[in-house]
């Protein structure tokens, strides 16, 4: 925890010294929190989305399956890559811009540390990658994204976007996609196979998998025994695989916190000048000493006064 620690008071720091960095592009709904008085989870829960209307929670959901039967095969789908380049974003035809290099040097300690972890036969799940903030408008959907197709251009890995931020999806309008099926109806539906709301891409290696149905019991869904039945599947049936979870911020839902426990690694989006340390604090203790968290801090400025779209703190 001491780099973690030193990499706080490089927020504090930041805040004083550097110069605001022009402004990101932002996933349409992810609105930032309204100033306030009041302690910043109260501000967090303020804003919280109002619920909608969802269909009941089953009594008793059948194990969630994963089937090898090879005659379900996932639909493709074509992600508006014009639309990507537009918003400033890793695309595979886009070169060598600033943000593909942020992000080249971003996911390399993420993917030594999932197979690095495998090949010692540890069993914590290291492929499986939350990405979170503590409140929304920090980035943390615009760096899932990028994170997905850096890694989906790797020759040697295959990955698996998940939006599992069930309550605001986002990644499918930063996408070009409408959301769909996908993660809530698999566990709320034993006969939907992962094959069935599970979509390929025109981006090769990459896959993703759409949040579903809202639904006011999610955060017991994400909890279930189902829920555990597929993680564990998905992280153990294809060995090159790294899935990467858009969560819901920390400091806003439970989803978060339910989602972070059965994670192998946890990407913290810090905003720059933006993000307090008392924001950063209170992510870290939530989500535990025992977590393998890392911070990623976003939209700052390098040395040379180049934008810096990351900097990546373990």
């Amino acid at each position: 925890m001491s780099i973690i620690e030193k990499a706080i008071g490089k927020l504090e720091r930041g805040r004083k010294e550097t110069p605001q960095a022009p402004a990101m592009p932002r996933a349409p709904e992810e609105v930032p929190a309204p100033a306030s008085a009041s302690p910043i989870v109260e501000q967090a829960m303020a804003i919280a989305a109002p619920v909608t209307k969802e269909a009941s929670i089953p009594q008793s959901a059948p194990p969630t399956q994963v089937s090898s039967d090879s005659s379900r095969r996932s639909r493709r789908i074509d992600i508006n890559l014009t639309r990507l380049h537009e918003l400033g974003m890793v695309t595979p035809d886009g070169g060598r811009t600033p943000i593909a290099e942020e992000f080249r040097l971003i996911k390399r300690p993420l993917i030594d540390k999932a197979f690095n972890q495998a090949a010692s036969g540890a069993n914590n799940h290291g492929n499986l990658v939350m990405v979170t903030s503590s409140l929304p408008g920090e980035g943390k959907t615009f760096c899932a994204v990028n994170l997905a197709i850096s890694i989906a251009m790797e020759m040697d890995h295959t990955v698996l976007l998940v939006d599992a931020d069930v309550a605001r999806p986002s990644v499918p309008q930063f996408l070009g996609l409408k959301n769909e099926a996908g993660l809530m109806d698999i566990l709320l539906d034993d006969k939907l196979d992962l094959a069935d709301v599970m979509l390929k891409t025109n981006i090769d290696s990459l896959s993703f998998l759409p949040a579903g149905r809202s639904h006011r019991h999610a955060t017991e869904l994400l909890a279930s025994q189902n829920m555990s039945r597929l993680l564990d599947e998905i992280a153990r049936r294809y060995p090159d695989r790294i899935v990467i979870f858009d969560s819901p911020p920390v400091l806003l839902t439970t989803e978060s916190r339910v989602l972070a426990s059965q994670m192998g690694q946890i990407v913290v989006v810090v905003e720059a000048q933006k993000t307090t340390q008392h924001a950063v604090k209170s992510v870290l203790r939530q989500l535990g000493s025992s977590a393998n968290v890392s911070l990623l801090y976003n939209k700052s400025r390098g040395f040379t006064g180049e934008e810096y779209y990351g900097r990546y703190y373990n």
